[in-house]
């Protein structure tokens, strides 16, 4: 899908719609990225993670309050080991050199996805991330690490089953507020657009619940190509877009 060349400070002025207030973006394209200049995909996986740090300085200057990231998928952990061990030592890099900037930033952190196949210590920094940003309220930055939407789907279901089991709520009364309310995300609001990069035009099992109403943009550009003036287009297309919700406008 081709992005409509508009500036977004000009969208925003004349037709007086605001940003969308949760963007959910599944990057992809490092491997390309890398193999495009004969480079280790490592290499690219570096440069896609300098991309996340300004991404999420440009969506606090483009007044986005949610953003989710979708990092590493639970189908990942089927890639080669060594790519593997070399996105857990990025991961781990970032969480110990980036939290408390983040921290200063006012930005909140939260994690979704089946922890338990990660490292004692990265589920340990994990878990101080969130501590330490609980209160922040400038962004609440979410990333997806061996995630699964239909897993987490599943782990919801079992939520509701304890739920009824215990008799704290009868299976007839069961609505889909309950059923979000259990999900990973429950605490904030479902995306209202979701960008992919790098050309493929599939979701990935990415917030397969979430996006039920969610606006899509599939770019061509790789993710460690994506800037600031390639987020202001995708906003300037979404906020050109008739949201009716199933309804007539």
């Amino acid at each position: 899908m081709l992005l409509v060349k508009e500036d977004f400070a000009s969208t925003k002025k004349n037709k007086q719609l605001a940003p969308p207030t949760h963007v959910a973006i599944i990057m992809d394209g490092n491997g390309r990225w890398a193999k495009k200049r004969m480079l280790p995909k490592f290499a690219g996986h570096k440069r896609g993670a300098e991309v996340v740090r300004k991404c999420v300085e440009d969506a606090i200057d483009l007044g986005i309050r949610y953003l989710t990231l979708y990092a590493f998928s639970s189908e990942n952990w089927n890639r080669p080991k060594a790519e593997v061990s070399g996105l857990m030592t990025l991961l781990h890099r970032y969480l110990t050199r980036e939290v408390d900037k983040l921290h200063d930033q006012n930005i909140r952190l939260a994690f979704i996805g089946n922890r338990s196949r990660l490292s004692v210590n990265i589920r340990q920094l994990l878990e101080a991330a969130e501590r330490k940003t609980c209160h922040n309220t400038q962004l609440y930055l979410t990333l997806a690490l061996s995630y699964g939407g239909r897993a987490e789907i599943v782990d919801a279901a079992r939520k509701l089953g304890d739920r009824v089991r215990s008799g704290e709520i009868n299976p007839e009364d069961i609505s889909e507020k309950d059923f979000a309310s259990c999900l990973q995300t429950g605490a904030i609001p479902d995306p209202d657009l979701i960008i992919r990069t790098s050309g493929e035009q599939r979701i990935s099992n990415f917030l397969l619940w979430q996006i039920a109403y969610a606006e899509f943009i599939f770019l061509d550009v790789l993710w460690p190509d994506f800037n600031r003036e390639i987020l202001e287009q995708a906003i300037a297309e979404y906020c050109g877009r008739d949201r009716r919700y199933g309804a007539r406008s």
